[in-house]
């Protein structure tokens, strides 16, 4: 009678999937919704400015131009540098290194959770880094922000780590990953700075994270020079936004996206209850335990145990968001004003790792792990969206520059701002003109978006006339002709540009000029 029963416990325990298999089909996730649509979206200003502007044969030149036109450590750049040199400056190429960074970040963000309150919550941390809208958008783009959301969560992984266990190693693998974090953005410090605090003031670990702090401050002042140099470039939109829109961006970024306006206050407010939601009723565990949560479980470990561990857990990961948002904005209430929403997306990974936390890791039941699905799937929904439409990617200067074709010696492109490196990226080799010089060419091409001036569809100069308007996903070109080469003025091509922003003329290198 006792035979079937000796074969079926081992056929069963064969079968039983691994502890790993959750985290190994959300990384799996995370590379789908990552990759397959790596070169669907055009380059956008800052993402052409790098191959056009920055991007150079000679690593020294590459670093020479870092200093003097950007604003941020020098490790993105090196990888964009090494990536360029393999697999040239196309988009796919270009975003891959950030798509690899985020698809890394989910098993380092399950890790982080982990580390700070078990598994349920680990799993959910890194679903959420999978899925969010806003993870997912700077792992498609060709700049520093993906390279920094990994080092950040790496950083915090390592701290976590020091925490629970102070050893000489892992505070070794702390300071190596915070050094890596500020080589890769400057606001990693303020997520730093409360995770230091932390190691400091818990006897446990104050021995050995002194020595790591050495290291973390030496790198910081290392770094003191190269802010100087570069000087805040490219900075100065920040202080003309204004910082209570700012603020409100911030959380808008987080649940829609950096593109997500156009979803609305309601898409925002639906995803934003189940959030509240989860959190409110995970928080309130937390800190009013009911006796009857404190029943030890059958295998032994105690219930309170666990609920004590997600509260240190939750905690740790709440002074680390606070340090990476408070301090940004507290520097910004006080004229040190650089409080970018995209500049605290590092901070992002503290603040999914609290909210995986409070959602699941308390004895929430089937309200947690419903909210918790809701959450993700919103997230899901809005990734997907943005594959789909249009109206929530970055502007198609892509076709723009497809639908004003190659660049040749008699044409003058009006711009704004944000279209000029799209256009020089898409219609090589077109440069600026020299400003007070004049461009003899017999079609101008102004391009834009809405809301347009009311003299967009008049003749920019005399003897031009209107050819054609188009439209490609909301950026506006219209076409004028004249029978014959004029001469215009680089300041009345600048002055006619369609769009309410600061302007740009750019030319091919044939083009006529007539010096001032």
């Amino acid at each position: 009678m006792s035979a079937p029963g000796a074969v079926a416990a081992p056929a069963a325990a064969a079968t039983r999937l691994p502890r790993w298999w959750p985290l190994a089909a959300i990384t799996l996730l995370a590379a789908l919704l990552r990759l397959p649509t790596l070169g669907l979206q055009s380059f956008w200003y800052d993402e052409a400015f790098t191959p056009v502007h920055v991007l150079h044969p000679s690593l020294s030149a590459t670093l020479h131009s870092m200093v003097h036109t950007e604003n941020s450590p020098p490790l993105w750049y090196l990888t964009a540098w090494v990536d360029s040199r393999i697999l040239g400056t196309g988009a796919f190429a270009l975003r891959l290194p950030s798509a690899l960074a985020g698809i890394a970040t989910v098993p380092v963000a399950w890790g982080i959770c982990r580390e700070l309150a078990g598994r349920r919550a680990a799993n959910l941390c890194a679903l959420l880094v999978a899925v969010n809208p806003l993870f997912v958008w700077y792992s498609q783009e060709a700049r520093v922000y993906g390279l920094f959301i990994l080092m950040a969560a790496l950083a915090m992984l390592c701290f976590a780590r020091a925490l629970n266990s102070p050893t000489g190693g892992r505070m070794a693998l702390f300071a190596a990953a915070g050094s890596l974090a500020m080589l890769t953005h400057y606001f990693a410090v303020f997520l730093l700075i409360p995770m230091v605090l932390i190691l400091l003031l818990r006897r446990e670990s104050r021995r050995t994270a002194v020595w790591a702090t050495g290291v973390l401050v030496v790198v910081g002042l290392a770094l003191l020079p190269l802010i100087s140099a570069q000087g805040g470039h490219g900075t100065q939109w920040i202080g003309q936004w204004p910082l209570s829109e700012r603020i409100e961006a911030i959380l808008q970024y987080y649940l829609l996206g950096t593109s997500g306006e156009p979803l609305g206050h309601g898409v925002q407010a639906l995803v934003l209850l189940p959030l509240l939601a989860g959190a409110g009723y995970g928080a309130w565990l937390m800190l009013d335990i009911a006796p009857t949560l404190r029943r030890p479980r059958a295998g032994g470990e105690g219930e309170d145990e666990e609920s004590r561990r997600a509260r240190r857990g939750s905690g740790a990961a709440l002074a680390v968001a606070a340090g990476g948002v408070l301090i940004p904005l507290g520097l910004a209430a006080a004229g040190a004003d650089y409080l970018a929403p995209r500049n605290l997306v590092g901070a992002m990974i503290p603040v999914t790792a609290l909210v995986a936390i409070l959602v699941v890791s308390p004895p929430t039941g089937r309200w947690g792990t419903a909210l918790a699905a809701t959450i993700a799937l919103a997230f899901l929904m809005i990734t997907v969206d943005v594959n789909l439409s249009p109206r929530l990617q970055r502007g198609n200067w892509q076709g723009v520059a497809s639908a004003i074709g190659p660049a040749h010696g008699s044409r003058a492109i009006t711009t704004v701002e944000l279209g000029s490196a799209p256009l020089e990226y898409y219609i090589p080799p077109l440069h600026n003109l020299r400003p007070g010089s004049s461009a003899v060419v017999q079609e101008i091409v102004e391009t834009g978006y809405a809301p347009l001036r009311e003299s967009a569809a008049q003749p920019p100069a005399p003897g031009f006339h209107l050819v054609s308007r188009s439209n490609v996903d909301g950026l506006i070109t219209y076409r004028f002709r004249s029978a014959q080469p004029v001469a215009v003025p680089e300041a009345v091509l600048r002055g006619h540009v369609i769009t309410l922003a600061h302007p740009e003329v750019l030319v091919a290198p044939g083009t006529p000029t007539v010096a001032p």
